[in-house]
This record gives C-alpha cells, sequence and structure tokens, in this order.
C-alpha cells in the first residue's frame, strides 16, 4: 500500500495483534485514519490504542497515573520467571521507581554531554573506516556494511566489550527486541528466551572479569554500574545483568533503523537530499525529522493504575495502553503538513524518543551517531543512490530495513 492510498477496512475494527493487510508494509495511512476517527480505540484484548500526540505527551509525563511496569502484562506473554518475562520487567525502560531511578542515575552520570562530546571523534574514525571498506565496490548494503555496524561499536565500547567478543552481540539484541511484538510465534518467543539465556551467561563471564580488573569509572558504564556510582545502592547481580543486556539492546536496532531511514529518505526525497547537500548546517533538524517521519520506535506502553480520562473515554485502571509513536509524530494538531519530509522543520516536537521520567537515556549518543553518518556518507559519496530489493524490517514496533542495496558512486 502506498502512502497516498486509502485505508480499506473500517478502522474503528483495526486490531495491532492482526493488523489488516497493508498495515506492516505502510502504518502511515492507518494511523491517519485513526488520528481522524478513531485517536483512543479498545482493542479485543481489553487494552486501548492512543496516538494523538496530546495525549501520549500527557501519559509520558504522568508517572503517577500511568506506570511503565509490566509484569502483569509480560506473565501470560512470555511466562513468569522466563528468561525473557525476567529480561523485560528487570531492565530500565520497563520499570517503575526506586529500580528506574537508580539504574537510570548511573546511565546519565556517564552519558553526560561532555562524555558523548568525548566519543565524537571515535565515532568519526569509525564511521570513516567503514566507508572505506565500501568504496569501489560496485553494489553494497546500506545496513549490513554500514548503518548496522555503528551502533555495534559504539555501544561496545560503553561498556567496554572486547572487540572479539561483539560478533553476536546484533543477533541476541535482534531476538529480544523482536520478542516485543503485539503478536509472536513459537519460533519468536524460543529465540528470544535463547538469547537472553545466551546473553546471561557471556555478561555473567564479561562482568567477573571486569570485577576483577575495574575499567576507567570515567569513561565505562559496565565499571559505573558494577559500583553503584551516582546511585542509591549498588544493583543486584540480576538487575545489573538485565540492564547490562538493554544497554546493549537499546542502541542496536533503533539506532540502526535511524541511519537506514535517514538514507532510504534522502534517496526517495531527491529536492530535500539536494537540500542537504547545498546547506549541511541542516544537518541536525534533518535528523529530528528523520525521528519525526519514520520513527526507529513506532509502538510505546503504559499502564493505568486508575480510572483515567483519555480523550474523552474513561478508561479503568489496570489497562494496557499501546501508544501509537508512530501517529502521534504525524498528528497534524501539532505539526503543518506532517506528511511532507522536510529536513528544515522546525520546531519539531516530535516523540520518537518517548517523554517525562522515562525519555530515552540515549538521545543525545542516538542523535550523534545518526548525525555523524549520514553527514560523512553524503560528504563522501553525494550522488549515492538505493537499488531495487529493499528489504523491510518486518516489525510493528520497530520500522526500519534489513537491507538497502545500494550503489555509492
Amino acid at each position: 500500500m502506498g502512502s497516498g492510498q486509502q485505508v480499506s477496512v473500517s478502522i474503528t475494527e483495526f486490531n495491532l495483534a492482526n493488523p489488516p493487510e497493508g498495515f506492516l508494509e505502510d502504518p502511515f495511512p492507518f494511523y491517519d485514519a485513526l488520528l481522524r476517527a478513531a485517536p483512543v480505540l479498545p482493542q479485543p484484548d481489553g487494552s486501548l490504542l492512543v496516538c494523538r500526540h496530546t495525549d501520549l505527551d500527557r501519559i509520558y509525563r504522568d508517572t503517577t497515573l500511568f506506570s511503565s511496569d509490566k509484569k502483569k502484562v509480560f506473565a501470560p506473554k512470555f511466562g513468569a520467571g522466563s528468561p525473557l518475562f525476567e529480561h523485560h520487567t528487570t531492565s530500565l525502560v520497563f520499570s517503575d521507581p526506586p529500580l528506574h531511578t537508580r539504574v537510570r542515575r548511573i546511565m546519565t552520570s556517564a552519558l553526560t554531554p561532555r562524555a558523548i562530546a568525548r566519543m565524537e571523534p571515535g565515532l568519526v574514525e569509525t564511521v570513516d573506516c567503514l566507508l572505506d571498506g565500501l568504496a569501489g565496490a560496485a553494489k553494497v548494503d546500506l545496513i549490513e556494511g554500514f548503518a548496522a555496524s555503528i551502533p555495534i561499536q559504539i555501544i561496545g565500547n560503553l561498556l567496554d566489550v572486547p572487540m572479539a567478543e561483539r560478533a553476536p552481540l546484533r543477533d541476541w539484541s535482534l531476538a529480544i527486541l523482536g520478542a516485543l511484538e503485539p503478536a509472536l510465534n513459537t519460533d519468536q518467543l524460543a529465540a528470544g528466551h535463547r538469547a537472553v539465556e545466551e546473553f546471561r551467561a557471556y555478561l555473567q563471564d564479561l562482568i567477573a572479569r571486569r570485577r576483577a580488573s575495574p575499567g576507567d569509572i570515567d569513561t565505562d558504564v559496565l565499571t559505573r554500574l558494577i559500583n553503584g556510582e551516582g546511585a542509591d545502592g549498588t544493583l543486584s547481580e540480576t538487575e545489573l545483568i538485565q540492564n547490562c543486556i538493554f544497554i546493549l539492546n537499546a542502541g542496536h536496532e533503533t539506532t540502526t533503523n535511524l541511519i537506514g531511514n535517514g538514507l532510504a529518505l534522502l534517496n526517495d526525497h531527491p529536492d530535500q537530499k539536494q537540500r542537504l547537500l547545498e546547506q549541511p548546517e541542516l544537518i541536525k533538524p534533518a535528523i529530528e525529522e528523520v525521528l519525526r517521519f519514520r520513527s526507529p520506535n513506532q509502538l510505546g506502553n503504559r499502564e493505568t493504575t486508575a480510572e483515567v480520562d483519555i480523550g474523552g473515554m474513561q478508561v479503568p485502571a489496570g489497562t494496557n495502553l499501546h501508544l501509537l509513536i508512530g501517529a502521534a509524530n504525524r498528528d497534524p494538531e501539532v505539526f503543518e503538513k506532517p506528511g511532507v519530509f522536510d529536513v528544515a522543520r522546525m520546531p519539531n516536537r516530535h516523540l520518537a524518543f518517548a517523554g517525562g521520567p522515562h525519555v530515552c537515556v540515549g538521545l543525545t549518543l542516538a542523535r550523534l551517531e545518526g548525525r555523524v553518518a549520514i553527514e560523512r556518507l553524503l560528504h563522501r559519496f553525494p550522488g549515492y543512490r538505493l537499488l531495487p530489493g529493499r528489504v523491510p524490517g518486518g516489525r510493528i514496533r520497530f520500522r526500519g530495513y534489513a537491507a538497502l542495496p545500494a550503489e555509492l558512486e
């Protein structure tokens, strides 16, 4: 389905767990229809779709009425006590205070603006090295050969994972995050459980080595997590391991998608690509527009803690909310001509990084990676063009590409 086509199903019957034909390939016409006709939509399982920008913004900011804890939702989905259940109910994103407060304080103390600025020279070197490796090839894959390689190295550096041990990280990450899709088959579930177990075993060994030989407290996030630096006490072994998995997962698929989506959008909007080539100072608003227009993370979740009014609908306590970030970022009440990709768009109040106390802890690093990757590739290969054969990521929650074949020169 193309973005200009109309939705052929009754939008009030839309079911996220069993979406209609065409949604996976192009969800945006469905988002537009939901914003017009059903911005708060009950689902067959008792959950609720919420897609207006103003509602998501309010939900993200209110941690009293809206909880991030997912034990109730994930127990039947993953199995209480299972590897996926333990991971996704212990990690930063699906936890409430006091755990969320303790872990976030450690991470933010390590990801200060000054610390991230120190990463830029190494990031530029990594990106340029990847581009050197692509130069001269008749055909390249901008995902496998470029976009996916950047966050693996940068996040691996954050925890000081030895280079020789980084190969499995992306596959583990994809399997664990894939389990967050609205509906899973048995193979996806088994792969997710197996990935958590293998990741946990690896990290137990890495943590033991780091305890024996601590890293630089100023730059090594794993050493900070072990020490509980800046927190109200140290983390338990389970909390430590699961939040290391979270850190290594969090930036992989989403940052890969940010870079890949940006390169695809510039290819598909040659006027905007040319504008950015002529005005390279627009790179920062261009990254924000990629985040808005094709958000790497399309969905968030919360659970109501009391009866609450959402968009004029009375919602009982204990209701699981699906927050449609991809829809909110195209809400015409907030964005002028939301269906237009504009690299100079300002202001740009997108919710690609969520908001409130749970706003993505790595947002500054993700922006830096996206900016440097796209900026350096455009400078080196301004005439790059995508070839037929793009492979979509195939996810509902995470939007990106599994492959982007291209010619660089």
